[in-house]
């Protein structure tokens, strides 16, 4: 008699591993899901013990998610189950087909190399922060006699101090004004100011002290550096109280200007002061975050404190899932934020983070001292978080609001033109040129959530053949390059509450030779669902006498009430100032162009050395080799290669 065999023991687990053995998988689960936990299965048992980072990967090599775990092997297990997962991370992983690990020391370095994944491969599972500008700081100077007050953005090259961040750079310009007004600072670059015979407007508007032009004393000047330096570190109460003094003691000694020009600028001062709206007592330097949700979308307010001052504040709408909660989504906002920007002492939150440990560690790493993030309870502190969240949550409504209008403006739209439903992506196209020179395409995109800046795109006209100022032929080579790259990537899955990067609705600036063009490129390619609109321009370029050409009507126009046509001017415009800002960037860089950009080997400091040295481009070509082997920086080996290209041996 033969019974049922034995099943062998399973072998000894690692330290740290999950026996699955006995997962089960429910019928009904979507084939996909399972085919996802089957693929990731098979990469778990590789996975390492400690932490790390993981990137779940497509069909297409797409980077689905990228994460980051104190135990990569026990993170990874967590997507085994057959249940209780979110839509979210049910779809992530029906999605998956292979997985990546990276080991690192610590948990803090796993963070870091997670948050530069993210910034790097913007995969569409993961919270991304969308915008990701720089900010503005005021630069005092400490490298020139008389140090310049001026606005910066980006590396700290130069040798002087920063203060900031401004939250906008309306801010920091609006600053910088009373500042001059205050203290009487140059503004200009240092080659301006070396070359000042007399004093410029500012000084006549009483912005500068004009100490090019030596109206102002070295010693005198410096004073007012050390005033402005004092006042932007935090200590602007005596500042105030130092000038007060000083126009006292002018008013007393019947020196009437003085004690007016000091007035003016404690006036200037008061200004500063007044615009920051709420100023901490007890809070020196610190970044306030505070999230708000509302119908599935999220907004993050951000107030910069620095030296017991407001630099403002900044609204950021992170592209998040409508399943993640408000903890989750400012948790891996904030790794984001800080992942190259200065990071101040403290770090406020309205919400407490799952990592606020780990980041802590890491921030302060690379800071240098001490960093604390806290949830705050009571105090000034609570006041500051509570009046960030009390923003976040208007900023959000008023997001929302906007939203609502554009939705029905886009429902208008659908109905003028027939569409079937309101469209998610609107793309306008327009071209710019003078006489067919520096020929562009410009492509602007639209959509519920407004202008969508970060898809617009130009196109440099390349065609040779085309005759300049062919317009039809460069509408028909941008629709070309822009539709045959879309059918390259439409293969790739997209989520569903994504920005689509097809085009329900296609619109063109021009007549009946524009609209023909177009709807010739499109069925050349096999596009035969994206409606085409062009729309020509009324008699004497009148606005609301604008026609229509639509495919199967004919031309019409709009009523000049009807809120779809005020919708079409706003993105015709749009398209138009994108264009034209385009063409002449180009145009500006072609004028500026030199024939040492075209020498190979000739960089930026060997130009400026033969251009200090010669003037021009046009002195240079007619200078004698034994010329340009004196030019300092210049070698023997690369004034050959100069005189070479000038006199037809090198180019």
């Amino acid at each position: 008699m033969t019974g049922t065999p034995e099943k062998p023991d399973p072998a000894p687990l690692d330290e740290g591993e999950i026996d699955l053995s006995e997962t089960q998988f429910d019928a009904d689960i979507v084939p996909s899901f399972k085919r996802g936990v089957e693929a990731i299965k098979a990469h778990w048992r590789h996975a390492p013990l400690g932490p790390g980072v993981y990137r779940m990967i497509g069909a297409d090599g797409e980077v689905l998610y990228v994460g980051k775990a104190r135990s990569l092997r026990k993170r990874v297990a967590s997507y085994l189950r057959s249940g209780g997962h979110t839509s979210r991370i049910a779809r992530m992983i029906s999605l998956t087909t292979s997985m990546v690990f990276v080991s690192t020391e610590t948990e803090t370095e796993a963070l870091l190399l997670e948050t530069n994944y993210i910034k790097q491969m913007k995969p569409r599972f993961n919270v991304l922060m969308r915008d990701d500008k720089s900010f503005p700081y005021i630069f005092l100077g400490r490298d020139h006699p008389a140090p310049q007050i001026a606005k910066h953005r980006g590396a700290r090259d130069r040798k002087g101090d920063y203060f900031g961040p401004f939250a906008s750079v309306w801010a920091v310009n609006r600053t910088l004004n009373a500042l001059e007004r205050a203290f009487l600072l140059r503004s200009c670059t240092d080659s301006y100011f070396a070359n000042r015979t007399r004093p410029c407007l500012l000084y006549q508007i009483k912005r500068c002290s004009a100490p090019c032009t030596c109206e102002i004393s070295t010693q005198d000047y410096a004073k007012l550096v050390g005033e402005a330096r004092d006042f932007l570190s935090g200590k602007s109460r005596a500042v105030r109280d130092l000038l007060a003094r000083e126009m006292t003691e002018a008013s007393d000694r019947l020196d009437y200007e003085s004690a007016a020009r000091l007035r003016d600028r404690i006036a200037a001062l008061s200004a500063i002061q007044g615009a920051q709206g709420i100023n901490p007592k007890s809070v020196e330097e610190a970044d306030v975050f505070a999230i708000a949700e509302e119908a599935g979308q999220f907004a993050i307010e951000v107030f910069f404190f620095r030296t017991y001052q407001n630099w403002g504040n900044r609204a950021y709408f992170p592209r998040a899932d409508r399943t993640m909660g408000e903890a989750e989504v400012l948790d891996a906002f904030l790794a984001q934020f800080y992942a190259d920007r200065p990071v101040p002492r403290a770090i406020l939150l309205s919400h407490e983070i799952e990592d606020r440990e780990v980041l802590e560690k890491a921030l302060c790493e690379r800071m240098g001292h001490r960093i604390e993030i806290s949830v705050p309870q009571r105090g000034e502190k609570k006041d500051l978080v509570e009046h960030a969240a009390q923003n976040a949550r208007e900023t959000l409504s008023r997001k929302l609001s906007e939203g609502a209008s554009q939705e029905k403006l886009l429902a208008a739209l659908a109905s003028a033109f027939g569409l079937e439903e309101a469209p998610r992506r609107i793309e306008v196209y327009d071209n710019s040129h003078i006489m067919g020179t520096n020929a562009v395409g410009a492509m602007i995109v639209a959509g519920a959530a407004g202008f969508m800046k970060a898809h617009y795109r130009t196109f440099n006209i390349k065609d040779e053949d085309l005759t300049p100022g062919d317009d039809y032929g460069m509408m028909r080579e941008v629709l070309r390059r822009r539709f045959t790259r879309l059918i390259k990537e439409e293969a790739k899955d997209e989520m569903g509450d994504a920005f689509p990067q097809r085009p329900d609705l296609v619109i063109i600036d021009g007549g009946q030779g524009q609209f023909d063009a177009a709807s010739a490129v499109l069925a050349e390619l096999g596009i035969k669902d994206i409606p085409i609109v062009a729309i020509a321009k009324g008699l004497d370029r009148d606005a609301g006498r604008e026609t229509f050409f639509v495919p199967g009507r004919e031309p019409f126009r709009l009523s000049p009430r009807d809120p779809a046509l005020y919708f079409i001017e706003r993105l015709r415009d749009e398209a138009h100032r994108f264009a034209i800002g385009t063409h002449r960037a180009r145009r500006k860089k072609a004028f500026t162009k030199s024939p040492l950009d075209e020498i190979a080997g000739i960089g930026p400091a060997r130009k400026r050395a033969l251009l200090n040295a010669f003037g021009t481009a046009k002195a240079i070509s007619r200078a004698a080799l034994s010329d340009l082997e004196k030019v300092a920086g210049i070698n023997a080996t690369t004034a050959k290669l100069v005189y070479d290209f000038f006199h037809g041996e090198g180019g």
